[in-house]
C-alpha cells in the first residue's frame, strides 16, 4: 500500500480538508441523501449512494458487496493507491464510516472521515457547490487484497462459535428498544448472547455540529460498560450502516474491531441464531 500524501488521520476537522480543495489525488466523497448533494456539497465531491456500499440477500441487506461489486466501486470512485479519500455525509458519519469500512476490506487504507461532515463544513462557513464533478479516468485503480477482507469482517458461522465459546466481545450500536426486542425488525427480535448495548449515535454532541464527543468521554462510557478496549470486539446493528459509524470509533481507540456485516438482518432472520431478549443490564 503506497503511503498517502496528505498528513491526515482516519479523522479530520473542516479545516484540514479546506486548503487540499481541488488536489487531483484527493477524492471527497459525499454520502449524504441526494436531495442534499443536489443542492450543495464540498466543492470537488462525488456522490455515493448506499445502495451502492451494499450487497442484498434475503436475510442479510447490508453485506459486504462481492468481487465484482468491490471492483464497480473502485471504478466507480475512480481511485488509484496513491488517491486519499476524506468520506463525509449529513447524518454524523454512519454511511461515510461504511464506504470507508468497504475500503478497508479490500485493502486500502488511506482514508478519513470528515468530522460533523457537511453539518459542520456548513457552520465553518466553507464554500460548497452544486456542480457534479468529472473524474478524469485514472490508469492504476486500487487492486482488491482478499486477504484483507477477513481482518476487519467477520461472516455468521465464525461469529456464531466465537459466542458460543465466549471468545470475543459483541457490541450492539443499535437502539435500546431493538436491543431489548421492543421493535422488531426481523423475524425475531432481541440481541446476540452477551452483546453490550452501546447506541451508535451516542458519540455524536448534536450541539456540535454531529462532530465526535471526545473520544475520551466515549472510550469511558464503553468502559463503564464492561468492555476492555484490550480485546477484540465484533459490531453490528441492522444491516451495518449504523456500525459504520461504529467501526471508525473502535479504529480511532485503537480497538481491534471486526464488523458483522451480516448483522441483526441476518441474526434476528435466521430461526437457529441463538437470541436474547429483555431489558438492559442495570
Amino acid at each position: 500500500m503506497t503511503v498517502s500524501a496528505f498528513n491526515f488521520g482516519l479523522l479530520i476537522e473542516a479545516e484540514d480538508l479546506l486548503p487540499h480543495l481541488g488536489n487531483e489525488k484527493l477524492r471527497i466523497v459525499d454520502l449524504s441523501r441526494s436531495s442534499v448533494y443536489d443542492q450543495l456539497h464540498i466543492p470537488h465531491a462525488i456522490h455515493v449512494k448506499p445502495k451502492q456500499l451494499v450487497r442484498q440477500e434475503e436475510q442479510a441487506s447490508g453485506l459486504l458487496p462481492d468481487i465484482d461489486g468491490l471492483k464497480a466501486m473502485i471504478e466507480y470512485l475512480n481511485i488509484s493507491p496513491d488517491h486519499h479519500v476524506v468520506a463525509y455525509d449529513d447524518e454524523g458519519g454512519a454511511w461515510a464510516g461504511r464506504l470507508i469500512w468497504n475500503l478497508h476490506c479490500l485493502g486500502f487504507e488511506n482514508t478519513s472521515l470528515l468530522n460533523g461532515g457537511i453539518h459542520a463544513w456548513l457552520a465553518a462557513g466553507f464554500p460548497t457547490s452544486s456542480e457534479v464533478e468529472k473524474l478524469a479516468p485514472v490508469d492504476n485503480l486500487v487492486e482488491i487484497n482478499q486477504a484483507q477482507i477477513d481482518r476487519y469482517r467477520i461472516e455468521y458461522p465464525q461469529l456464531l462459535e466465537k459466542v458460543q465459546n465466549n471468545t470475543t466481545q459483541v457490541w450492539d450500536c443499535r437502539t435500546e428498544d431493538e436491543y431489548t426486542g421492543l421493535r422488531l425488525a426481523a423475524r425475531r427480535g432481541g440481541h446476540i448472547p452477551n452483546a453490550r448495548h452501546f447506541e451508535w449515535s451516542t458519540a455524536l454532541n448534536r450541539e456540535n455540529h454531529l462532530k465526535l464527543h471526545p473520544l475520551e468521554r466515549t472510550q469511558q462510557r464503553l468502559e463503564q460498560l464492561g468492555f476492555n478496549l484490550n480485546e477484540p470486539v465484533v459490531v453490528y446493528c441492522q444491516s451495518h450502516h449504523r456500525s459504520g459509524l461504529a467501526y471508525i470509533l473502535g479504529r480511532l481507540l485503537g480497538w481491534n474491531i471486526q464488523a458483522y456485516d451480516g448483522a441483526w438482518s441476518e441474526w434476528g432472520n435466521r430461526l437457529d441464531s441463538p437470541i436474547i431478549t429483555g431489558e438492559l443490564p442495570s
